[in-house]
């Protein structure tokens, strides 16, 4: 399997996923440590990948979002951006609506 396609079937298969330098519990940049920090204080369920544990998939991701920078959020199949877009979403209300109708 290709790892754009490994990449597109985990966008399938997880309503939320953050693709993120470390782990949501130990992120390894302070861009990922933010992104994660919202994430967890929504209470949504979401799944993510350490791109530093898996460097084809850091390597494809930015050729399938059109995103150059991690982390990166997506809902549904969608980037939604990185840590600073994530964070003023979250501040303006937008956010938590977009994660609830993907869990649900």
């Amino acid at each position: 399997m290709k790892t754009t396609d490994k990449i597109r079937k985990q966008l399938k298969d997880h309503p939320v996923i953050l693709y993120m330098k470390g782990t949501p519990e130990e992120p390894r940049c302070g861009f990922s440590a933010k992104a994660a920090a919202v994430m967890k204080s929504t209470g949504v369920e979401f799944a993510y990948v350490d791109v530093l544990a898996a460097p084809l998939i850091m390597q494809a991701l930015p050729e399938v979002s059109d995103f150059p920078t991690f982390p990166q959020l997506f809902i549904q199949g969608e980037i939604i951006g990185g840590s600073d877009i994530v964070e003023a979403m979250h501040a303006s209300g937008e956010l938590l609506p977009m994660l609830k109708a993907a869990a649900a």
